[in-house]
Parts: structure tokens; C-alpha cells; sequence
């Protein structure tokens, strides 16, 4: 494949997922009923800040790390990321593992 073909092949392809889920909607869920908020950044940008409370599991750890969040698999789960990309990635990976209630906050900036 050329250069120029790579390039209009990328151009054509979603940049990320849609969020299954608002930012004003997360936050209730969070604030008010308790859901587990899950950032799916890696360690470095998780220190550079996150939404308070979350916890940090990064995406590419995620599938060794579904028995760790085992008791949340019928609880809400928000999970987000810097674009959207690893949040609808990290969505896929839960809701394949049986987690019944994933929201999918894509990026941070999302966050109301």
C-alpha cells in the first residue's frame, strides 16, 4: 500500500469510538450512585492528574487485572481514557468478561 493510499485509509477511519455515556450522565452515576470510576490511562499520565477518585488500571494490564475488580461485575463501571480509543477498548475487554453495567466516558475531557 502506498503512502498516499495509508494516508486516505486513515483519514476514512473513526479516530475513536462514541461514548456510550455523557459526561454529566458519569458524573451522577459516579457522584450519586457510587459507580467505580476506572481510568485506563497509563501510570505516567494517571500522576499527571485524573478525575478524583478513579482508580488506575491501564488498559494494556486490564485483562490480567479482571479478577481484581471481580466484585464490581454487576456494579456500574465508568471508564475513560486521554481520546476515547482505550476506554471503548477497555469497554470491550469488561463486557466480555461478563461485566454487565460498563459505561464508556471515552476522553477525560468528557468530564463534567
Amino acid at each position: 500500500m502506498t503512502a498516499a493510499v495509508l494516508g486516505s485509509a486513515l483519514l476514512m477511519a473513526p479516530a475513536c469510538a462514541s461514548p456510550s455515556v455523557t459526561g454529566e450522565a458519569a458524573h451522577e452515576l459516579v457522584s450519586k450512585q457510587g459507580a467505580f470510576l476506572l481510568d485506563v490511562r497509563t501510570p505516567g499520565e494517571f500522576s499527571g492528574g485524573h478525575i478524583d477518585g478513579a482508580t488506575n488500571i491501564p488498559v494494556q494490564e486490564l485483562e490480567a487485572q479482571l479478577s481484581t475488580l471481580a466484585a464490581k461485575k454487576d456494579q456500574d463501571i465508568v471508564v475513560y481514557c486521554r481520546s476515547g480509543h482505550r476506554s471503548a477498548q477497555a469497554a470491550g475487554i469488561l463486557k466480555q468478561a461478563g461485566f454487565t453495567r460498563v459505561h464508556d466516558l471515552g476522553s477525560i475531557s468528557n468530564w463534567k
